[in-house]
């Protein structure tokens, strides 16, 4: 195409030369954008739009101290973050302190559980003396106001975190050799339920439908299953009926519905494994940590899912790290998703999960918990000093810190 003049002689480019230009320019300003996103993605993590958790706010750090009782609930627009000494709740928001609860007399928590639906925390305490080791008392918290509601002596169990559980309205509480039930708001005796003679508790679960308790009687692991509403024994049946479990192995429940527990033996040769039952005690599936999974951590029951996080065990260097979905009514994998974790959380349909140290930046990745298909993953701004636990309160995420003087902080996507 010939290239046009005006009446003075001038030379005006033709519309192929144009275009040629414009397409010069968008090239070099893609180059240009690729560039800087990639040096902000790598130098400056968490500053791109769309890709970032910033900070809202952060709790002051706990005083350092014998771990016990750590838990994190929400509460409305309340966050509550449970510790060796109490239990302190924040305005979800704006990080507003809303209440504090102290323990008496210098105790110490041993354990912890809430029911959020009736708004009421059961902190169990021990004296802060060095030679006692058992959870001696139990008080009930208001999670609204923080206020004390009841309290009661003589729970007898050592070193043991789930010495407490609540539910449906209901508080049971590991008593020596016998499980005792109390209305979670009064502290009125509901029922007693003896356990069998020789046999310690490992773990309590409660349900609407049944109360289940992880017992080692001598050198056998039992599941046992109680009424809620009376206290009578329905059955009890043996963990792993066909290897059976070592008497110093790591028992706990993780599920009262269905009911499932979790096995880890401690020399990290022996079984590992999550095991399901149905609601008669019928063995239903088997999951085992050793090999493909190296051994699995944190575990969330939801929906008949088992969601947990799977890390290598020691001395393994090949298997998955990640979070895996399970079927509980067969034990079969239904998604695995990668790059390892620290805490997630289950709710309206997602995983949400932290990942602190990445080479890259600390990140959270959003997975429908359905399909395993990513949904968000983005940097944070700030470093994570560690993940404990993981809420999630619509456009925010509430990171608590795990081991001593961890720290409580809100990020939003941005």
């Amino acid at each position: 195409m010939t290239e046009r003049t005006n009446g003075a002689g001038a030379v005006r480019p033709g519309p192929t030369a144009r275009w040629g230009a414009a397409l010069a320019v968008t090239v070099v300003a893609a180059i240009g954008l690729a560039l800087i996103t990639g040096f902000v993605y790598l130098v400056m993590p968490g500053y791109l739009p769309f890709n970032a958790m910033t900070t809202v706010w952060e709790a002051p750090r706990d005083g350092e101290a014998a771990e016990g009782g750590n838990d994190t609930w929400l509460v409305g627009d309340i966050v509550v973050r449970s510790r060796f000494d109490g239990a302190t709740a924040f305005d979800v928001r704006s990080g507003k302190k809303r209440w504090e609860y102290l323990v008496p007399n210098r105790a110490e928590t041993c354990g912890s559980s809430a029911d959020t639906a009736a708004g009421v925390a059961l902190i169990a305490f021990r004296e802060a003396r060095p030679e006692e080791k058992d959870c001696v008392s139990v008080v009930a918290i208001d999670l609204t106001s923080g206020r004390e509601l009841w309290r009661t002596a003589g729970v007898s169990a050592a070193f043991l975190d789930d010495v407490v559980t609540t539910g449906g309205g209901l508080g049971v509480l590991l008593d020596g050799g016998r499980l005792r039930a109390v209305d979670l708001k009064t502290g009125a005796p509901r029922w007693t339920a003896p356990l069998s003679k020789g046999c310690v508790p490992h773990g309590l679960g409660l349900a609407p439908e049944q109360v289940v308790a992880a017992l080692m009687c001598g050198t056998e692991a039992t599941l046992a299953a109680f009424d809620p509403a009376n206290g009578k024994t329905r059955w009890t049946v043996p963990v792993d009926a066909r290897r059976g479990v070592d008497a110093d192995a790591e028992l706990s429940v993780v599920s009262a519905d269905p009911p499932t527990v979790r096995v880890h033996e401690a020399d990290g040769s022996g079984l590992s494994a999550v095991l399901a039952f149905g609601a008669d005690g019928r063995a239903q599936s088997r999951i085992d940590a050793v090999g493909d999974y190296g051994r699995i951590f944190t575990t969330v029951v939801k929906d008949g899912r088992l969601f947990a996080l799977a890390r290598p065990g020691r001395g393994q260097g090949g298997p998955f790290s990640g979070v895996v979905a399970f079927d509980l009514a067969t034990g079969g994998e239904l998604w695995r998703k990668g790059g390892g974790g620290d805490a997630f959380d289950v709710a309206d349909g997602q995983v949400t999960v932290v990942r602190p140290s990445y080479k890259n930046g600390d990140l959270m990745f959003v997975i429908d918990a359905a399909t395993g298909d990513e949904e968000d993953e983005r940097t944070f701004r700030d470093r994570v000093a560690g993940a404990g636990a993981v809420v999630t309160y619509q456009d925010l995420v509430v990171v608590a810190g795990g081991g001593e003087g961890s720290a409580l902080t809100v990020y939003e996507r941005w």
